[in-house]
């Protein structure tokens, strides 16, 4: 069992937003020296709690950091960008970083109205992610009308971050996909990847189809002390329900100290259910249950909280958890 992480760049309260990227190599500096397979980084345009808006600008940084991890993109959101522009990125990066480069590209459009605008893509606009990714790859294998630079020694790995029509993407195209969020839950999941396996066609890039799970893992000692670490993000996201912005993460006991409302008590304790929170005993007992469902090769987890001291003690753990 792979295991690998994926830092959003969580900005925190009472510091500068730009501390979240020195955050996430420091982070990334550390999870190769645990012993972690990747490193992935992600994309969000102005949203005050996270600082990572250009994943090939933060790889840059990444790979000169590290010598040995895997560093690569959950994910780039391709309907923003020319294939070509991003073919190029990834091809630099590939030749700065040999065979330690993975692009993950996922096609979600779930901005707000005004960053929708500014990144000049209404959602009326057609879907064209299938034809972006079979464009890219062939720009990134050296097969388009026009010839990427620089020329790639070695294929560069693509991953399609998937729900359901995602999933249907990926077997067409001989890729493999990374699951997460809600659709983890849903009752549909076993039959989609089943279908999934069913319908793919080998690849260059994949001869077998591939499944890797994203969620949220935090590891403590105590259930309760995990419980306590997943509540930065958990509350973050329940407000942002209620506030339509999603911001930087904030101390426990500054979130303990407010007023929570019964909505705002449930929202938050729905979120730490939908991830792997525990002790080691119960975060083991969960991601076995999750690898079993699934059939997943490779566990991805993204956590965050406001404590990077507790942050890194539960890579720690984590990593110890399920070794290769």
């Amino acid at each position: 069992m792979r295991l690998s992480l994926l830092d959003r760049s969580r900005t925190r309260v009472g510091y500068p937003e730009g501390a979240a990227l020195t955050d996430t190599i420091e982070r990334a500096v550390s999870a190769e020296r645990l012993g972690y397979h990747r490193f992935w980084v992600a994309e969000h345009h102005a949203v005050p709690g996270i600082a990572s808006a250009s994943p090939p600008v933060l790889l840059g940084a990444l790979g000169a950091h590290t010598t040995t991890l895997r560093i690569g993109s959950g994910g780039v959101m391709l309907p923003h960008h020319q294939p070509l522009v991003v073919a190029e990125q990834f091809l630099m990066l590939d030749a700065l970083y040999p065979d330690r480069v993975d692009l993950g590209v996922g096609r979600t459009l779930g901005f707000t109205a005004p960053v929708r605008r500014a990144l000049r893509h209404g959602l009326d606009a057609p879907d064209t992610f299938p034809e972006d990714i079979e464009e890219l790859r062939e720009h990134l294998d050296g097969a388009a009308a026009v010839t990427a630079r620089p020329v790639a020694a070695r294929t560069i790995p693509i991953f399609v971050l998937a729900t359901g029509r995602g999933l249907v993407v990926a077997a067409r195209l001989g890729l493999p996909v990374v699951i997460g969020g809600p659709v983890l839950g849903s009752p549909s999941l076993s039959d989609a990847l089943a279908a999934y396996r069913k319908d793919f066609r080998p690849s260059l890039r994949a001869p077998e189809p591939t499944v890797t799970v994203s969620l949220d893992v935090l590891v403590a000692d105590t259930d309760a002390e995990a419980r306590d670490l997943a509540l930065p993000e958990a509350w973050a996201m329940a407000r942002s329900r209620q506030t339509g912005e999603f911001g930087p993460l904030e101390p426990v006991a500054t979130i303990r100290a407010q007023r929570w409302s019964n909505q705002l008590r449930d929202r938050v304790e729905a979120h730490v259910a939908q991830g792997a929170v525990g002790s080691p005993a119960t975060v083991r007992s969960c991601l076995g249950r999750l690898v079993e469902a699934t059939g997943a090769a490779e566990i991805l987890a993204f956590t965050s909280t406001f404590d990077r001291d507790a942050q890194e003690a539960s890579d720690a753990a984590l990593r110890e958890l399920l070794h290769d």
